[in-house]
C-alpha cells in the first residue's frame, strides 16, 4: 500500500498545522507544525503517494486576488457542498483569505518537488462518513475514526491533528476509489468521500 498525508492547515505560520501520514488506514505519523518548511520536511521523508490539504487551492472564476472585494465570493465546488447540505467558511471571510493564500503557495511549492496535490476539506469528511467535527468534541472525533477503521489514533491527539488524519483518510478513499472530485476542473475541485 502506499503511503498518503493529510495536512491541516493554518492560515498564519504562528497557528500549529496538523500533518498526518498514514499507510493502508494505519497512522505512521501525525504532528503539528508550523512552517511551510517544516512541512515540506516531512513530506520528503516520507514521501507520500498523494497528499491532501485543507484549504482551498484555488479561486473563484473572475477572482483577482484573495484581497478582491468585488470579485466572486465562491468556486463552483464550494456551491456543490452548500447543496449538500455541507457547512464552511467562504474563501472571502478574513481568515480564510490568509489560509486560501498560503495553501496555493504551499500547492505550488509541493508540486515544483513532484508531489500531486489535491485540496479536501474534513468537515464534509466528517459529514459525509458520519462522524463528529470537532467542534462537538475531540474525544467523539477521535473515536469516530477509529470506528471508521483507522487504527493508532492515540489519546492527546489535538484537534488540528485529527482533522489532518481526515484529509489522510479523504485521500486513502480515493486511491480505493471510494472518492470523488466535485466542481469544475478549470476553477478547481474539492476531493471528498462518495455519499
Amino acid at each position: 500500500m502506499s503511503i498518503v498525508a493529510g495536512i491541516d492547515l493554518a492560515g498564519s505560520h504562528r497557528r500549529p498545522t496538523g500533518i498526518a501520514f498514514l499507510e493502508n488506514w494505519q497512522v505512521i505519523e501525525v504532528k503539528e507544525v508550523y512552517l511551510d518548511e517544516d512541512i515540506i520536511s516531512e513530506v520528503k521523508v516520507t514521501q507520500p503517494k498523494l497528499i491532501g490539504i485543507d484549504a482551498p487551492l484555488t479561486l473563484p472564476r473572475g477572482r483577482r486576488g484573495v484581497e478582491d472585494k468585488e470579485g466572486p465570493k465562491f468556486r463552483l465546488c464550494d456551491l456543490e457542498l452548500r447543496e449538500r447540505g455541507i457547512k464552511f467558511f467562504p474563501i472571502t471571510l478574513g481568515p480564510m483569505r490568509s489560509l486560501t493564500l498560503r495553501g496555493i503557495i504551499l500547492k505550488e511549492k509541493l508540486e515544483k518537488l513532484n508531489y500531486r496535490v489535491v485540496e479536501v476539506y474534513p468537515g464534509a469528511t466528517q459529514d459525509i462518513l458520519g462522524i463528529p467535527r470537532k467542534s462537538r468534541g475531540l474525544s467523539l472525533l477521535r473515536e469516530g475514526l477509529r470506528r471508521l477503521g483507522v487504527r493508532g489514533v492515540k489519546e492527546g491527539l489535538s484537534g488540528d491533528e485529527l482533522d489532518a488524519i481526515t484529509a489522510a483518510i479523504t485521500v486513502q478513499l480515493y486511491l480505493e476509489g471510494k472518492a470523488e472530485f466535485i466542481g469544475d476542473p478549470t476553477e478547481g475541485l474539492i476531493l471528498i468521500p462518495k455519499g
